[in-house]
């Protein structure tokens, strides 16, 4: 058997390991899940009167604010799901497991490799159980083409992926699974001094800065031109940008701290 064909195998053992543990111990990922669905459900039914209008365009209009806040929304589900992944490696490499994989005839990679698919894997479950709440209080995005559509998972997928690399390397760098939980914190912080709930144009001038040269932004304004027609511009190059750039800095760092000896 070709080392290729080991790594694959191994990978989808790591893989399978992952998902039944997910599926064992539900807790996590459940908490993670109600959030951006309680955030969804408060933004809408408790400010989207006062937020539509504050937005201008005709006054008071929840329905325009559903459609405003999905994408942001899909966004942050993104963001709290891969905190999970965090605290799964970080409980991996407390817990001994790691230890014993390493005297293993096993593909060193596929340890990471697991963890990552499996959290893209519950980020793509997440982002689709977040949307049909979405599509039940009232969210549509009828202009879409197919090709849009293709393209709006991409971009998810894509992100997701990275914000999942990123969260590996919290968790291997972190002592323990608590830790891990609040090193991450900032993968679901961003989306809020982001353009997900208001505009950027809307906030004030000194924090306007801050809310648009950051991952989430360019990607939620470009998800929300693939669903609902507005203008793109130049966030599409970079969100793509931002999603290269973070998947490669956290695969170097993961597989980093990763291939060093124990203490």
């Amino acid at each position: 058997m070709s080392s290729l064909s080991l790594a694959l195998r191994d990978s989808s053992t790591m893989l399978r390991r992952n998902l039944l543990h997910a599926r064992r111990y539900p807790s996590l990922t459940l908490n993670l899940l109600l959030t951006p669905v309680v955030m969804l459900l408060l933004f809408v039914y408790v400010f989207g009167d006062v937020m539509s209008a504050g937005m201008g365009a005709g006054g008071a209009d929840r329905s325009r604010y559903v459609a405003y806040l999905v994408p942001g929304i899909l966004l942050l589900t993104i963001g709290g799901t891969t905190i999970g992944s965090a605290v799964s490696v970080a409980t991996d490499m407390t817990e001994g497991i790691i230890a014993r994989f390493r005297t293993m005839a096993i593909h060193r990679g596929s340890v990471l490799v697991g963890h990552v698919v499996g959290s893209v894997l519950q980020c793509v479950l997440s982002v689709a159980l977040v949307g049909a709440v979405a599509v039940a209080i009232g969210f549509r995005a009828t202009n879409a083409t197919a090709g849009e559509w293709i393209a709006a998972f991409g971009l998810l997928t894509l992100f997701a992926l990275a914000l999942t690399w990123i969260a590996v390397g919290m968790g291997l760098s972190s002592p323990n699974a608590e830790a891990a939980g609040n090193n991450a914190m900032p993968l679901i912080f961003l989306p809020f001094v982001s353009s997900a709930f208001v505009p950027v144009d809307a906030m004030p001038g000194w924090f306007q800065p801050i809310a648009q040269y950051q991952p989430f932004t360019p990607a939620i304004e470009t998800l929300r031109g693939l669903l609902l027609g507005s203008g793109i511009g130049h966030n599409g190059w970079l969100a793509v940008a931002w999603c290269l750039g973070l998947a490669a800095l956290g695969y170097a760092w993961s597989t980093s701290l990763f291939a060093r000896d124990p203490k």
